[in-house]
């Protein structure tokens, strides 16, 4: 185990969340159902991603298939990461410097900002994997002991969370956000995230290399994805059972945290504020180290005239790394400046917009992965995993569509 940790740390931002207590504040567990659909979309794309990763005939990474596929596709995929490397870490940027304030009493959320993103920088510029792995280990910890016990602390209702998952209904709008912002965000920020692609490389700088490491992996990102359900449920438990009662919208994460505060004692703040910040800074670290991978392999992979196999990626001296790893930690400071957009806003128009550009990477790898040109025959999809990518490709479509809507309504009004 370990990739599956750092991965799972890493999607798990400030978009589910804030999403998770947006959810659960507005519409109770009515929407519990989208968090499940989004959690089967990630588990279920991401095991094909990495399935490809380790299992195909040639021996290549994820981005040399693509290239494969397409020589475009390397490309368009540097882009989009390179776009998203910067607006996922732009909320969360933002909101390290505000969840710091609240934590210590002191100081300006961006000057707070500055002194996080630059602690990230000295500790991951090298990119070594096993430094990643005890950094990680010490925000679950974190993570386990404050949002799972706030949670546990407000008193969820198992029936109602039941039938919110199993009953698919889209209520009318409540609160600041429509239902279907809310649910093309959630598989935005859950399901279809750009950043799915980063935990090929996690395996990869781990060392599993080839068809053997297939079962353990398996294990692995099942124990991510049983991360995330635990955490992601327990912010909805904390929206459906503090805010919805109360009739209550909120704006930031602030006005859930005074709720709490009121609600569940002087220490119900603190300790939610506490699995913020790991939240927060795991997903930062966790995507400038990943889109530092990526984007690296991407312009090997585009350089490279003969496609060649996937190696560990040295990142030691590498100006491409370093270069992406600053870009993502620094540029997102721009948003911390007075009368920028706040968390919520860029968190729900970031994971909403990552719905849009699905379709194609969905498409693209069902494509690879049930081709026996690209992943040869022993491991080409069986009919049911052609049947379920099928629906998938689908909901992509009808995700990207509705995320289209819905931002233009956000942006409008």
């Amino acid at each position: 185990m370990g990739p599956g940790i750092i991965v799972a740390l890493t999607w798990l931002g400030a978009g589910d969340l804030i999403d998770s207590a947006i959810a659960g504040g507005s519409y109770g567990y009515s929407l519990m159902w989208a968090m499940v659909i989004a959690l089967f979309v990630r588990f279920i794309f991401v095991s094909i991603v990495a399935k490809y990763q380790l299992c195909n005939q040639h021996g290549e990474s994820i981005m040399s298939g693509l290239k494969r596929l397409h020589p475009w596709m390397p490309i368009f995929v540097g882009i989009v990461a390179i776009f998203f490397g910067h607006f996922y870490c732009s909320y969360m940027v933002k909101g390290i410097g505000e969840v710091s304030v609240k934590l210590s009493g002191i100081g300006m959320p961006w000057l707070w900002s500055i002194f996080w993103v630059s602690v990230a920088a000295i500790f991951i510029f090298r990119g070594t994997f096993k430094r990643l792995e005890m950094i990680f280990y010490i925000f679950l910890i974190m993570l386990s002991t404050s949002l799972i016990a706030v949670a546990i602390w407000s008193g969820p209702d198992p029936i109602a969370a039941t039938k919110g998952a199993f009953l698919f209904s889209i209520p009318e709008q409540s609160g600041s956000f429509g239902a279907l912002l809310v649910i093309t965000s959630l598989i935005g920020a859950v399901g279809g995230s750009i950043a799915n692609l980063l935990y090929p490389y996690f395996i990869q700088q781990k060392g599993w290399k080839g068809p053997k490491f297939r079962r353990v992996q398996l294990y692995d990102l099942a124990f991510g994805t049983f991360i995330l359900i635990a955490i992601n449920l327990s912010v909805w438990t904390i929206g459906a059972e503090v805010l919805n009662p109360r009739d209550i919208n909120i704006e930031s994460l602030d006005d859930l945290a005074k709720l709490l505060t009121l609600t569940l004692g002087n220490l119900g703040g603190p300790i939610f504020y506490l699995g913020v910040f790991a939240a927060l800074y795991s997903s930062i670290i966790g995507l400038a180290v990943g889109f530092g991978y990526l984007i690296k392999d991407t312009i090997r992979v585009i350089k490279e005239e003969k496609i060649m196999q996937a190696e560990k990626i040295d990142t030691r001296n590498s100006h491409i790394y370093h270069g992406v790893v600053a870009w993502c930690l620094f540029s997102p400071l721009i948003w911390t400046l007075p009368d920028m957009p706040g968390v919520i806003f860029l968190a729900i128009i970031a994971n909403a917009a990552a719905v849009v550009v699905l379709p194609i990477l969905c498409g693209s790898l069902w494509y690879l992965t049930s081709n026996t040109t690209f992943i040869g025959v022993k491991y080409k999809n069986k009919w049911w995993e052609n049947f379920i990518l099928l629906g998938l490709f689908i909901l992509s479509i009808w995700g990207s569509y509705q995320a289209i809507i819905a931002i233009g309504t956000a942006l409008y009004s």
